[in-house]
């Protein structure tokens, strides 16, 4: 069947319906989003006169709810066009629109009795076909559509998106026994490919695979927090970052999640499993229950397990403790296993140097919190998930773990751990005992570049759609072409290359220079083209600021220019490449990788890719080119033949530089003037390599010629002036310092081409020239190296 979804219709407007609804709007998809209608009038309507029988009244709701998507933080909406794409109504009057959509959502209250009557509802006015999905937590997907029609019965399930739906990658679908397996296929591709998530397909189970395994988690590190005497700061500076999970830790986790919902979800499992170890292991801590009661709920309500209060020094964060009920100052584990575990590279080996700390603060509260949750794990396997990929991935899309339960089971190494975990007088479930008896060391095993998990007594190979490229694995079966400590050159297939970053945090420095400029010569003689991409945790956060501030410190200005001087030749070769060439930025992309992107033939993006020219914070500009290629891309923007104003264009360029603007998307990045029509966005970022592959073997096979260098119109004299005029008046209001204006002088002038007259058309060396020319005048600053220095120490921007 050739099922399209053009329109969805979201019901229930809350935090996560609109969320859901933002999200379909996003990637481009009209979304009908419906409430309930309200009881009563509020203040204002009453003062205007309205009545309950009033439109504007009766879509109150989801109209507010819409709204507040503007000032939501993070923003679940990536560009404001996106908000034209929801249309609001509500569930009295509008449910007869539902006949128009592909897909209904419902995100209504958790309660069976109630999503049952929407859904009846709903099986009055969805066409055939149409599918219906629940957006529930944990409620039974069966139990909810057992008196609907067989239609809507083959054409149901479960779609439990992960708040905020806009960044949390994790969605699972849970099929019901009557779920058309065709409609279970379409969602599940539907969702990774144009949704952009990692679909896990999970059983119809309390609080299904995440929310089960994480809850768990959590509740064993609060229990083991009271039991052991550890304090809430404690806890967070040992679980977080240093065992794999997110900076939220553990505590700071449930104050963005709110303890009601937390307690809610817990409730959930804790009601529906059977009495014994479970459902005493999901009873909430009488300390939280009472925060409950005080409305401590974390951030949405200012205060939870953690207090952030104004002190005579700025600001400080508290902790509560939990005995006295009372805030009091943050702690922090320092101990011998924590500086050793701060050592190792990598999340595996962190934790297992952790873990093997026995009579260590540190070491035994990892050990007991991280060994409960293995082991509920194992138990689960097969009841919550048919395999132990979807576990780990489950908890890698939704709680952000950088490994999933059996994924860190094999860092610490199984056989030793269950040895210890006996020792302890720990049950080990059957099938981890017959896996070690049969000889089987481990979940995971990598032969070939393939990937193999432990499933029924041997090994399966792990799939991977096809659009997923995963260098780690590349690099595993081919060849790498050339490396040095800063980057790689690698053969991705189909004859073409990538160019692969994978200096600190990517960083870029002399390294990465030689490597972009042997491989652009490289893949002209030898391959179709080139991707410029890599999968760290940011493409690249800039130029190596420490290298280039001791160079400074040391007055070796001849060796900085030098630097830049081959960072803007070896970005030429790739503007001017024979080859197409092809960046795929995501994340932060800023400064020089921004300058990496700029003359690319062109850019395929992540949906979250924060790009922006930042040097103005650290006290420079742009030295790669990025200030010339930002302009040019704009006069490339302006369609052929419409008459425009130059000092607009740089107007609006300078601005851009000099305010260091930073997309908070790549759909922003493309408002923002950083990406034109020839470039394009991907849905997942996992097919980011895939997709910008196949753009450069698109343009390789329509007969690509590099492009013509071309003469640029500047502003001149008088188009610098106009632009300081704008800075100065910052400086007037005390919105920029005299640095600031000093930046902004040297901006100017180089945007303007020098002291030309207007028009007058100058060619790129000219205006590189120029740019180099201020970046080493900028970077002898005292103040712009005080500012280097600020960002390297404290890492954001000092304002001197």
């Amino acid at each position: 069947m050739n099922r399209k979804i053009k329109r969805a219709a979201v019901l229930g407007s809350g935090v996560m319906g609109a969320g859901i609804a933002a999200h379909l709007a996003n990637i481009g998809i009209p979304v009908l989003m419906l409430d309930v209608t309200p009881r009563e009038l509020n203040d204002r309507e009453k003062k205007q006169g309205k009545t309950l029988e009033d439109k504007e009244v009766r879509n109150r709701i989801s109209s507010m709810n819409k709204e507040a998507l503007k000032k939501q933080k993070p923003s679940p909406i990536t560009s404001k066009a996106s908000l034209n794409l929801i249309e609001v109504g509500n569930m009295s009057d509008d449910m007869e629109k539902l006949s128009e959509v592909d897909w209904i959502i419902e995100v209504v209250v958790e309660n069976l009795e109630v999503k049952k009557k929407v859904l009846a509802e709903v099986d009055q006015h969805r066409k055939n076909g149409a599918i219906v999905s629940s957006n529930t937590s944990g409620i039974s997907i069966e139990a909810m559509s057992a008196e609907c029609s067989e239609d809507f019965q083959k054409h149901f399930l479960g779609t439990h998106f992960f708040n905020p739906p806009r960044y949390l990658k994790l969605l699972e679908i849970i099929p019901t026994k009557d779920t058309d397996p065709e409609v279970l296929e379409f969602i599940k591709t539907f969702g990774e490919d144009v949704l952009g998530k990692g679909v896990v397909e999970a059983k119809d189970t309390p609080n299904f695979i995440a929310n089960r395994i994480g809850t768990y988690g959590l509740l064993v590190t609060v229990q083991k927090m009271l039991e052991k005497g550890y304090s809430v700061g404690e806890v967070d500076s040992v679980t977080g970052p240093m065992i794999g999970r997110p900076k939220s830790a553990t505590f700071r986790t449930l104050d963005v999640v709110g303890l009601d919902t937390f307690i809610h979800v817990a409730n959930n499992v804790h009601d529906q499993v059977v009495e014994g170890e479970e459902k005493e292991a999901f009873e909430i801590p009488e300390f939280m229950n009472q925060m409950l009661e005080k409305g401590w709920l974390g951030s949405k309500s200012g205060q939870g397990f953690f207090l952030k209060q104004k002190s005579k020094d700025g600001s400080e964060i508290l902790q509560l403790n939990p005995e006295t009920m009372e805030y009091e100052k943050r702690g922090k584990l320092n101990t011998k296993a924590t500086e050793m575990a701060k050592q190792e590279k990598g999340s595996g080996r962190k934790l297992k140097a952790l873990i093997n700390a026995k009579g260590d603060p540190a070491g035994d509260l990892i050990w007991s919190i991280v060994k409960p949750v293995l082991l509920y794990s194992a138990e689960l396997y097969g009841e919550i998930a048919d395999d132990v990929p979807s576990i780990d991935e489950a908890m890698r899309w939704g709680f952000g773990w950088e490994m999933g339960p059996f994924e860190m089971w094999d860092a610490i190494g199984v056989q030793a751990s269950v040895t210890r975990m006996k020792e302890d007088g720990e049950n080990i479930p059957a099938w981890i005992e017959d896996m070690l008896n049969k000889g089987f060391g481990s979940f995971y095993k990598t032969e070939n570049g393939n990937v193999y998990f432990y499933h029924n007594a041997e090994y399966k190979q792990q799939t991977f759609n096809k659009k997923n490229i995963n260098l780690k694995r590349v690099k595993e079966t081919k060849d790498v072409i050339k490396k040095n400590a800063g980057a790689s050159l690698i053969d991705i297939g189909d004859d073409v290359a990538c160019l692969e970053f994978h200096s600190q945090s990517n960083a870029i420095g002399l390294d990465i220079i030689q490597m972009i400029n042997f491989a652009i010569d490289h893949v002209d003689e030898h391959y179709k083209g080139l991707v410029i991409g890599n999968q760290g945790k940011n493409f690249c956060v800039g130029a190596n600021l420490g290298m280039m501030l001791m160079e400074a410190q040391d007055y070796n200005f001849f060796e900085i220019e030098m630097v830049v001087k081959n960072f803007q030749d070896a970005l030429m070769k790739v503007k001017y490449s024979d080859k197409p060439v092809v960046s795929a930025p995501f994340g932060m992309t800023l400064g020089g990788g921004a300058e990496v992107c700029l003359p690319s033939d062109a850019v395929q993006a992540s949906p979250e890719t924060y790009m922006g020219l930042v040097e103005p914070g650290v006290g420079l500009i742009p030295g790669g080119g990025g200030n010339k290629e930002l302009y040019m891309k704009h006069l490339r923007n302006i369609p052929e033949g419409v008459d425009f104003d130059l000092q607009k264009v740089a107007n609006n360029v300078f601005e851009k530089i000099a305010m260091a603007k930073v997309s908070t998307s790549a759909e922003e990045a493309r408002e923002n003037g950083f990406l034109d029509q020839m470039d394009a966005i991907s849905a997942n970022g996992d097919h980011l390599l895939h997709d910008a592959k196949q753009k450069v073997i698109g343009l390789a096979d329509s007969g690509y010629t590099a492009p013509k260098r071309t003469k640029i119109p500047v502003v001149g004299e008088q188009g610098y002036a106009t632009m300081l005029l704008g800075a100065k008046s910052l400086l007037l209001s005390g919105y920029a310092s005299e640095h600031d204006l000093k930046i902004a002088e040297k901006l100017a002038f180089v945007l303007a081409g020098g002291r030309l007259k207007e028009g007058s058309l100058v060619d790129e060396q000219y205006l590189l020239d120029l740019e180099r020319e201020a970046f080493l005048s900028l970077i002898g600053e005292p103040k712009t190296q005080a500012r280097m220095q600020h960002m390297l120490m404290k890492g954001k921007p000092l304002r001197n």
